[in-house]
C-alpha cells in the first residue's frame, strides 16, 4: 500500500489541527511568560555580580532537570494549591494540562534569555553609557534608548535558543494532559505505530525550524538595521500563529473529552468510545498517555469526561485499600465509593485486564514454574521488567509480601517493549497484562497467583460528575457495556501491535465495533 493510501497517514493528518494548534498555544504562552520574567530579572541584576551569579546558577540548575520530570513536578504542586484555594476561597482551578505545562516550560525557557541579556548589556562599551549620561540621560533613558537597542541582537539570539527548547520540550507535556505534537509520539511508541512517531517528530522539528528561521530574520534585521527583514520575520511568525491557532480554535467548543492511559489497550478503547460518541452526533477530543492518578483526578475535576479504568487499580491505588475482595463485592464497594465523589460507574465492558507475572512458556516449563510461589525460589537469579508505574504500586508490594519475591534486578520499560525483551531473553519475567495479545504472539505464559495477591481488574467505564446526567452520552456508550470479552480485547491488542495499515487505534476500534455490532 502506498503512503497516500495508508490510513495511518490520513488519521495523523486528521489530528494535526488540534495537536499543532495546542502545541503552538502552550509554547507561545510559556515563551511569553518566560520572557516577561527573565528580561526584567536580567536587567535588574546585570550590575550586581553576586545576584547575577545566583540567578544564573538557579536557572542553570533548572535546566539540568529532565524536561519530563519538570513537567510532571508541577502537576502535584498545582493540585495541592488548587485544593487549598478551594478550601480557603471557595474557588479552585485546573491543575491539569495547560497550566502546569506553561509554568514548567516557562522555567525551562529562562536560562538562554537571562544569560544572553546579561551578556549583551554588560558587553556594551562603557564609553557609550558615559556619553549617554553626559548628554543628560537618566539611567532609565540610557537603558531604553542606548543599552537595550545595542544588546538586542544578543538578546534575540537567546530568545531563538529558548523558543527552540520550548517547542521541543512541549512534546513531553502529553502525560500531564496537555495536547501537543507529543500525542503522536507517545501514542506511536505505545502502539508501535512508527508512522505516528515519525509524523510527530517531523512536525515538531518543522515547527521549531520555522520559528527559528523567522526569529533569525528578526535578529538579522536588528543587526543590519533592515526593516524589511524584521518585518518579514514578524509577519512570518504572525502568519504561523494564525495558521495553527485558527483551525484549532475553530474545532473548540463543547466537546466530550475522552481520556486514555499509557498503553495500547487504552488508546484502542478511547478511539472506540470517541467513534461511538461521534456516531451519536457528539463532538469529541482525546487526552492520551495519562498516568493512573492523573487521569482519575482529571475525571473528578471535570477536565476529562469519560475513560476506562480497572477496578483493582482504583481499589488499590486510588483508594489505598489493601483487602482483596471477591469480584462482585469489589465492584459494589467501588461503585459506592466513586459515588461519594459524584463519579458514575456506568458499567463493566465485559473483560478483566489484570497485572500478572509472565515469562516464556518454554522457560517456565523447563524450570517447573507454574505460579508466583514456584518463581520465588528462582527469582534471586532473575531480572524482572515492569511498566512505568508497576514497581511503585501496591500490587507489587503485595506480590513481594505474599510470595517473598526478590529479583536480581528490576527494569522499567515501555509496556510493548517489555514483551519483546522477555521473548528475547533480555529479561526473565515481566509484569504483563492478562488481556494483551502479545502473550499469545510470543508464546508466553501467565503465572498463577494462588494467594490472590493481585485484586480483580474488571474494565469499567467512568463518567465525570458534570456528565452524570448526560443521557445522550450514556446512550452512545451503553452498547459497549458487557460486549467486549477477553478474547476480543486480546485480538484487538494484537492487531494494534501489528504496525501496518490496519493497526492504528482508530482502525482497530472500527474493527471492534463491527464485531460487537454482529
Amino acid at each position: 500500500m502506498t503512503l497516500a493510501g495508508d490510513p495511518r497517514w490520513s488519521e495523523a493528518l486528521g489530528h494535526l489541527p488540534d495537536y499543532l494548534g495546542s502545541h503552538v498555544r502552550v509554547s507561545l504562552s510559556a515563551l511569553a511568560l518566560g520572557l516577561a520574567i527573565s528580561l526584567p530579572l536580567a536587567i535588574s541584576v546585570r550590575r550586581h555580580p553576586f545576584l547575577r551569579g545566583t540567578l544564573l546558577g538557579i536557572a542553570g540548575v533548572v535546566q539540568t532537570v529532565p524536561g519530563l520530570a519538570l513537567l510532571a513536578l508541577f502537576y502535584p504542586l498545582l493540585l495541592a494549591l488548587a485544593s487549598l484555594s478551594l478550601n480557603w476561597f471557595g474557588a479552585g482551578f485546573s491543575a491539569f494540562g495547560f497550566l502546569p505545562a506553561v509554568l514548567a516550560l516557562a522555567l525551562y525557557s529562562m536560562l538562554p534569555v537571562l544569560r544572553n541579556t546579561v551578556t549583551g548589556l554588560n558587553g556594551i562599551d562603557p564609553a557609550l553609557t558615559e556619553a549617554a549620561q553626559g548628554v543628560g540621560m537618566t539611567p532609565r533613558q540610557s537603558l531604553v534608548m542606548v543599552e537595550l537597542p545595542l544588546a538586542l541582537p544578543v538578546i534575540m539570539a537567546g530568545i531563538r535558543t529558548s523558543a527552540v527548547w520550548v517547542i521541543g520540550t512541549a512534546t513531553l507535556s502529553t502525560p500531564i494532559g496537555q495536547t501537543s505534537l507529543g500525542n503522536y509520539i507517545f501514542a506511536g511508541l505505545q502502539t508501535q505505530n512508527w508512522v505516528l512517531v515519525i509524523f510527530g517528530c517531523v512536525a515538531a522539528a518543522v515547527l521549531a525550524l520555522a520559528v527559528d528561521q523567522f526569529l533569525a530574520l528578526i535578529e538579522a534585521g536588528i543587526r543590519q538595521r533592515s526593516r524589511p527583514r524584521m518585518l518579514a520575520g514578524v509577519l512570518g511568525i504572525a502568519a504561523l500563529v494564525i495558521a495553527t491557532l485558527v483551525p484549532s480554535l475553530a474545532r473548540s467548543g463543547t466537546r466530550v473529552m475522552v481520556g486514555a492511559k499509557t498503553f495500547t489497550e487504552q488508546y484502542v478503547l478511547a478511539a472506540l468510545m470517541s467513534q461511538r460518541l461521534q456516531a451519536a452526533g457528539l463532538a469529541t477530543s482525546t487526552r492520551q498517555g495519562l498516568g493512573s492518578s492523573v487521569i482519575y483526578d482529571a475525571l473528578a475535576s471535570g477536565d476529562i469526561d469519560v475513560y476506562v479504568d480497572y477496578s483493582g487499580t482504583l481499589w488499590a491505588n486510588q483508594f489505598h485499600r489493601s483487602e482483596i475482595l471477591p469480584r462482585e463485592q469489589l465492584l459494589t464497594e467501588l461503585k459506592a465509593t466513586l459515588a461519594k465523589s459524584n463519579i458514575t460507574l456506568l458499567g463493566e465492558l465485559g473483560f478483566a485486564n489484570a497485572y500478572a507475572l509472565v515469562m516464556p512458556r518454554a522457560k517456565a516449563e523447563s524450570l517447573g514454574i507454574r505460579s508466583a510461589a514456584d518463581l520465588a525460589a528462582r527469582a534471586g537469579n532473575m531480572t524482572i521488567a515492569g511498566d512505568y508505574e508497576f514497581f511503585s504500586r501496591p500490587e507489587w508490594a503485595g506480590l513481594q509480601k505474599a510470595y517473598g519475591l526478590s529479583f536480581k534486578a528490576q527494569r522499567v520499560m515501555q509496556p510493548d517493549f517489555m514483551y519483546a525483551a522477555v521473548n528475547s531473553g533480555e529479561v526473565d519475567v515481566i509484569a504483563g497484562y492478562t488481556s494483551d495479545g502479545l502473550i499469545a504472539k510470543y508464546d508466553l505464559v501467565v503465572l498463577d497467583d494462588p494467594r490472590h495477591a493481585i485484586p480483580p481488574y474488571d474494565a469499567i467505564m467512568l463518567l465525570s460528575p458534570k456528565r452524570a446526567g448526560d443521557e445522550k452520552l450514556r446512550g452512545a456508550l451503553q452498547p459497549l457495556l458487557g460486549k467486549i470479552d477477553l478474547p476480543l480485547m486480546r485480538e484487538a491488542n494484537l492487531r494494534a501491535a501489528g504496525n501496518d495499515a490496519t493497526s492504528s487505534p482508530d482502525s482497530v476500534a472500527r474493527w471492534m465495533w463491527e464485531r460487537i455490532g454482529k
